[in-house]
């Protein structure tokens, strides 16, 4: 159906406010996968852990999870749980003690990481066969008739806007050392139905919208939401969203 160009820029200068902290859960699954993996259910550690998505999955698991992020503000902003304390600090300079954790993850943060120093400090805050993760969540994709023009947009649109470290992402780290003993991970993804609000809302998360908009280049992204919406359709339709769940596991 048509589509009010007004109505495209209001989501943009709007829904960035309504889904400040809007972003796709974890599975329970991914949870479970790693906890079975784990050689004990004693202490994971969640490094990177943001306002802790996957640090309260992995609370069901284990005695205790740590939470750790560089953040000040996301760690004041984290959601507390049984068994589950955050604290402020770097993914170089992990505060725990030597050989104590069980599981080390890292969830769509480890290319922000000085990895040769994380992974000094997983060897020494790891037990014997304790387990390491870095979890990333793919490029999202729609229905079909809604794809193409996603994937134009993500691809040549938007791309030029997205930090280096994306392209991390996007390869599911395909191309960074991993030392360790390396183990297949099973096939994961994250599944949401939502309406047109929704999907838009969440792209008001990106750094590269925001960086888009920083150029002055506003113009592309209201072309895009008049696109998608008329593709679209009933903005209060749910369609299925759908991100690949990446995973390195290794065993110390």
């Amino acid at each position: 159906m048509p589509t009010d160009r007004s109505l495209s820029r209001n989501w943009f200068d709007e829904g960035g406010r309504a889904y400040a902290r809007f972003r796709p859960e974890y599975p329970p699954r991914l949870a479970d996968f790693l906890a079975s993996a784990a050689p004990a259910r004693g202490l994971a550690v969640d490094v990177g852990c943001g306002n802790g998505q996957l640090t309260r999955l992995l609370a069901a698991h284990f005695d205790k999870v740590v939470g750790l992020d560089p953040s000040a503000d996301q760690i004041a902003n984290a959601t507390p749980g049984d068994r589950i304390e955050y604290r402020c600090a770097p993914a170089e300079r992990l505060p725990l003690p030597d050989a104590s954790a069980s599981l080390i993850t890292a969830a769509q943060a480890a290319h922000w990481f000085d990895l040769p120093a994380f992974y000094r400090e997983v060897r020494r805050v790891g037990t014997p066969g304790a387990v390491v993760a870095l979890i990333s969540y793919g490029v999202l994709t729609l229905e079909p008739r809604l794809d193409a023009r996603f994937q134009t947009f993500y691809r040549d649109e938007i791309g030029p806007y997205w930090p280096p470290e994306r392209k991390l992402v996007d390869t599911g780290y395909a191309t960074i050392d991993f030392p360790f003993a390396e183990r297949a991970a099973p096939a994961l993804d994250i599944r949401l139905d939502w309406h047109l609000n929704e999907f838009i809302g969440y792209l008001l998360t990106w750094s590269a919208v925001r960086s888009a908009r920083e150029a002055g280049r506003e113009g592309l992204l209201i072309d895009f939401a008049n696109d998608i919406a008329d593709a679209w359709g009933d903005p209060n339709i749910r369609r299925t969203v759908r991100w690949p769940i990446n995973m390195r596991i290794g065993t110390l």
